[in-house]
């Protein structure tokens, strides 16, 4: 049923702001890639499988980087399937490096940058060496924050070392000929060792800068609480308060609460039924492997075969590549 709020906006704005466009585009593309095997289960049913899984979130899974992050729906999608695939980690309570991390994204993502995932790494390691072990919590909303709202940090980053070297990024200055040299931006690496700048001066260009663009940033209101309780600070620490506001983390709906992370019942139902069918299965082959006959050799081949496949208790991540059900 269609809610009021979707009444009141005219078509192209609804379209634009629910990225229809991207995805009619993308559906398009792959059912000519795979219109051979597509034209025996008809392109009506293929248009449904498709919006079917664009809703379920598991749309992203295994495609390029590009088109993971080319909406907000596909990055909170990208960011539950993580977290849905690998909870067994903090689960279990496995401590991993920022190459290991980036190596778990890789899986959903094949060309998923290191770039950003080390910058998601340095949120929580701060100043220590980046091959230091983090909690896989740790890394999440840290990541979550990163990925989800790169654009806007990058220019949040340029802002900050504005500030730092005395500019007031909303004030245009007009070079003149008693300009003195132009001072060089410190980088964050040089920023991280300074006293960091003034919380309101720094919200007022934040405010701004969410009033200029339209890609996506955390609610105005929530920065505006997470700055009003310092008077000064630094990038990396604006990003780890960021990371850490539960607010923000419920705004942009993507993961549970933290006390929450390691909960998720649906997919707890589903690894338990498939390591109930391993093991039962398992027993009959080593049942049938022990009874005598001439072929006796092959179906101790098939059980080792069997046991050399990884347990069905960690969570495997499901293509999301349309197939036609039986």
């Amino acid at each position: 049923m269609l809610s009021p709020e979707r009444l009141a906006l005219p078509d192209y704005e609804y379209l634009a702001q629910r990225h229809v466009l991207t995805y009619m585009e993308d559906a398009v593309c792959q059912l000519l890639e795979n219109k051979e095997d597509i034209s025996q289960y008809g392109i009506a049913r293929f248009f449904t499988e498709y919006f079917n899984s664009v809703c379920q979130g598991t749309h992203i899974l295994f495609r390029e980087f590009s088109f993971i992050q080319a909406t907000p729906h596909n990055r909170a999608s990208f960011l539950r399937a993580f977290w849905r695939c690998f909870r067994t980690v903090g689960k279990n309570g496995d401590l991993l490096t920022m190459r290991e991390y980036h190596c778990l994204l890789q899986l959903l993502c094949p060309d998923f940058p290191l770039e950003l995932t080390q910058k998601a790494a340095r949120i929580v390691l701060m100043d220590d060496a980046m091959d230091c072990l983090m909690s896989f919590s740790d890394f999440l909303f840290a990541f979550q924050i990163q990925f989800y709202y790169s654009e806007f940090l990058e220019s949040v980053a340029a802002i900050y070392q504005d500030l730092l070297a005395g500019k007031n990024p909303n004030t245009v200055i007009v070079p003149t000929s008693s300009s003195g040299q132009h001072r060089q931006r410190p980088t964050l690496g040089e920023a991280s060792m300074l006293e960091g700048v003034e919380a309101s001066l720094f919200y007022q260009c934040l405010e701004n800068l969410c009033d200029r663009h339209k890609y996506s940033c955390p609610p105005p209101a929530l920065v505006k609480e997470v700055l009003s309780n310092v008077q000064r600070l630094t990038f990396y620490g604006f990003l780890v308060a960021l990371s850490k506001h539960h607010g923000i983390n419920q705004a942009l709906g993507a993961l549970p609460d933290k006390g929450d992370l390691m909960h998720d019942p649906a997919m707890d139902e589903e690894l338990e039924r498939l390591v109930v069918r391993s093991r039962l299965h398992r027993t009959s082959r080593q049942h049938r492997a022990k009874e005598p006959g001439a072929f006796g050799f092959q179906r101790r081949d098939k059980l080792e075969a069997l046991e050399r496949v990884p347990s069905a208790s960690a969570p495997t991540p499901y293509p999301y590549r349309w197939e036609p059900r039986e």
